[in-house]
């Protein structure tokens, strides 16, 4: 960990910067319709904090907000178009992407959504239906 656990994130020109501070709830791999086409790839990498852990440090003003559901608020940097994190207010968590996060030791440990994968990751991890039974999900496993 470095500078008391908090990480630095950022979109991709540097508009808009934040930290993360603590330990995340959750890391993993979501393999979602919603994920990939917002992420326009085939899976996203996920962590989750609670989001008090979260602080805009800078830009606040460029960051752009859009929700096709009461679930998501997907928030991204309107200079840029870089995506910065998804706050899911039902579940009290912000799932900042993995890749946005400075020197942070990504480490997850599921697969959530994988009966709709579009890319087979055969790693191990457990792999989750839709989500776990605490999320709201049904908690069935399914083949890796």
């Amino acid at each position: 960990m470095n500078d008391a656990d908090t990480y630095h994130c950022q979109c991709f020109c540097g508009a808009v910067k934040f930290t993360v501070t603590g330990k995340p709830e959750g890391m993993g791999y979501c393999h979602c319709e919603s994920c990939r086409r917002w992420s326009a790839g085939p899976v996203n990498a996920f962590t989750l904090w609670k989001p008090d852990a979260v602080t805009i440090t800078h830009g606040t003003d460029h960051i752009g907000t859009y929700n096709n559901t009461e679930h998501s608020y997907r928030k991204w940097c309107r200079d840029c178009g870089g995506h910065l994190f998804t706050e899911h207010p039902g579940l009290g968590l912000t799932d900042v992407y993995a890749a946005v996060i400075s020197d942070f030791q990504y480490d997850p440990c599921v697969h959530v959504h994988y009966s709709e994968s579009k890319l087979p990751m055969r790693d191990g991890l457990p792999k989750m239906k839709d989500l776990p039974k605490e999320m709201g999900g049904s908690g069935v496993s399914v083949a890796e």
